[in-house]
């Protein structure tokens, strides 16, 4: 039995990891999990914001789902982070600037190494 009175017509909340129907192809799916993983945003998150069954999100994350495009697509994203951050790092003058981009390199590297598969 519902909780909800017969004048309550507010829609129920979404079930966990979904907030829309998803309505990118299969390949637009891809590309947009691998953008938002190369952000470091949970698979969760990345099921809510693009209505992406969870299921896909973690078989593609764990390599189970075209690992091969999959790894592609996050590593062609982290770079183009990097140098979107490298960028907007310009702005800052000094010692500051120095010690972002060397945050930044530390980070790139940090996230290229966990992404390298075991043995390289």
């Amino acid at each position: 039995m519902s909780d909800r009175s017969p004048q309550d017509t507010r829609t129920p909340s979404p079930p966990f990891g979904y907030s829309r129907v998803c309505t990118l192809s299969p390949d637009e799916q891809l590309a947009a999990v691998a953008k938002f993983h190369a952000h470091q945003i949970r698979p969760n998150r990345i099921a809510y914001r693009l209505g992406v069954d969870i299921a896909v999100v973690e078989a593609l994350i764990a390599g189970e789902l075209e690992p091969e495009r999959f790894a592609a697509a996050v590593a062609s994203n982290r770079k183009q982070r990097y140098r979107d951050r490298m960028r907007d790092s310009t702005e800052r003058r000094g010692t500051g600037r120095y010690e972002l981009q060397q945050q930044i390199e530390k980070d790139f590297q940090h996230e290229l190494a966990i992404s390298a598969p075991p043995g390289s």
